[in-house]
């Protein structure tokens, strides 16, 4: 089993930044790619970003230029660095892992929530 803990949300002006956290515990091998995910009010969840094992990145294109992830293997941490946030930033933030082999995230943090003021 993985365990996921985010951190970092909190409250941010438009334009500022915010960096948020995922550390990773218990069977960490069995991790494949790993992303983070955010869900606004009234919204469904929707993927932000990934980082594969090899380090390959994803973005959505409403992120694409101002966020960026990053994987510290040795930490077993995943970064997430959202540069000029605007307020439709505003959500919680989930990170989530794929097993080896799933294709889909099977482990979900608890979520941090994110909120992006004008």
């Amino acid at each position: 089993q993985v365990q996921l803990q985010e951190s970092g949300g909190g409250y941010v002006q438009s334009g500022g930044s915010l960096r948020l956290s995922c550390v990773a515990s218990g069977s960490i091998s069995s991790i494949n790619d790993i992303g983070w995910f955010r869900q606004a009010p009234g919204k469904t969840r929707e993927v932000v970003c990934k980082i594969t094992t090899d380090g390959v990145t994803f973005y959505s294109e409403s992120v694409k230029g101002r966020f960026n992830i990053s994987r510290d293997k040795e930490k077993n941490t995943v970064y997430l660095q959202m540069n000029d946030p605007k307020s439709e930033d505003t959500g919680v933030y989930y990170c989530a892992a794929d097993r080896l082999g799933s294709g889909v995230p099977v482990y979900w943090g608890q979520g941090t929530q994110v909120t992006v003021s004008s």
